[in-house]
Parts: C-alpha cells; sequence; structure tokens
C-alpha cells in the first residue's frame, strides 16, 4: 500500500484544532469531560475567575516543568510545546463560545461523545507522530514513556486515571459535589490509550510524517 507524505507542521495544527473541539463537544455531549481537560475544568469551577482555556495551558506549564525535572535538564523543545499549548488553550475558549447553538436531545449527546472520542484518538496519534513539539497534556505520558520505560498505553491510562481522581477530590472537597465526571469520561480514561494506538496504526498504514525544514535538508 503506497504511503502518502504529511507535513508534521499540517498535521500539528490539524490534532490541536480537533482536540480542542473534541474536548469540549465531550463535556456538552453531558457524558463528563475527557481526562486530560478534566484537572484544568476542575479548577476553572473551583476558581471560575479563569477560564477554562487560561487553567488549561496553566496546568501544562506545570507538566512541562514536571518533564523537565524528571529530565534533569532544560529542554527548549517542552517551551515550544507550552506555546502549542497556548493556543489549544485559547481554542477551547472559542469553542465554548458557540458550542451550545447544538441541538441537546440525548440521541444527539450520545453522537458528540462518539465523536469527540474518535476525534481525540485521532487527534493525539497524529501529534505523536508528527516530529514537533506537541500539547503538553499530549507530550507529557509520550515522554513520561520514555523515561520510565514503560509502554505508552499503560502510561497513558495511569495519567487519565490520575487526572480523574485529581478532578474527583477536588471539585467533591470544594464543590460539595464532583462535577465534570460521567461514564463517559471513565470510560475514555480506561480505553483511549489503546484507541490511540489503533488509530496510530491505522495512521501508519496511509501517512508518512515529514517536518517542512526536514524535508528541504
Amino acid at each position: 500500500m503506497t504511503q502518502r507524505i504529511m507535513y508534521g507542521e499540517v498535521a500539528l495544527i490539524v490534532a490541536v484544532c480537533i482536540n480542542s473541539f473534541a474536548v469540549v463537544l465531550m463535556l456538552y455531549s453531558g457524558a463528563g469531560i475527557s481526562a486530560i481537560s478534566s484537572v484544568p475544568y476542575a479548577f476553572s469551577e473551583v476558581l471560575p475567575k479563569l477560564s477554562l482555556g487560561t487553567w488549561t495551558y496553566i496546568f501544562q506549564g506545570l507538566l512541562v516543568l514536571t518533564l523537565m525535572i524528571l529530565r534533569k535538564k532544560f529542554v527548549p523543545q517542552y517551551l515550544c510545546s507550552f506555546i502549542v499549548g497556548f493556543f489549544f488553550g485559547k481554542l477551547l475558549d472559542v469553542h465554548e463560545m458557540w458550542i451550545n447553538i447544538l441541538p441537546t436531545a440525548i440521541e444527539y449527546r450520545i453522537l458528540y461523545f462518539i465523536i469527540s472520542y474518535v476525534l481525540i484518538c485521532i487527534g493525539i496519534a497524529l501529534s505523536n507522530r508528527c516530529g514537533l513539539p506537541i500539547v503538553p497534556t499530549d507530550l507529557f505520558p509520550r515522554e513520561l514513556s520514555q523515561i520510565i520505560k514503560k509502554k505508552y498505553s499503560i502510561v497513558k491510562i495511569s495519567f487519565d486515571v490520575i487526572c480523574l481522581l485529581t478532578t474527583a477530590c477536588m471539585t467533591g472537597f470544594f464543590l460539595g459535589h464532583i462535577k465534570g465526571l460521567g461514564i463517559g469520561t471513565i470510560l475514555a480514561a480506561f480505553t483511549m490509550g489503546k484507541g490511540i494506538a489503533i488509530a496510530g496504526q491505522i495512521i501508519d498504514k496511509y501517512m508518512i510524517f515529514v517536518t517542512y525544514l526536514s524535508r528541504k535538508k
């Protein structure tokens, strides 16, 4: 099967756009927010003076700092990742501004969850292959799996579960009830690592990724 070349720059832009939309769509479905955005969501509910997008890139900054501590060195690419994360956070706020125009009947909400789940899997798979600095919430499990030498899907699932537990504790303690988590969130947390792997395998059958600068050399 002939593989098509896709520029990593294009893959990264597509990944950021579809993942920011998918995160907001999953929350709008009522099935719960995605695990990677659950901690910023909890902060935005507990401390609502800052938006979900703002809390998202604050959280991402902490993830980047954690990776540098684990690497025991300054990694310039991680700062580029934070810049990508900044735009991701801004897109979250943009999508939150218009998402309420979508219908809210139960059959639509089920469809929203399915679409958002698939899009997040595809988006993260693209991010992992683009060869460029990616959103810190996607970067963190990928880099951590290399640092501790564990399988990516295992690290990804563990990271998601920790995010969910943090969200449950924060909202439960400060709001008096658990907010933002639903059956869809739990399902995604325990299966998305595998879903990303499957999406990646399918993508690899049809595409190879090069960055524009590397191809010009």
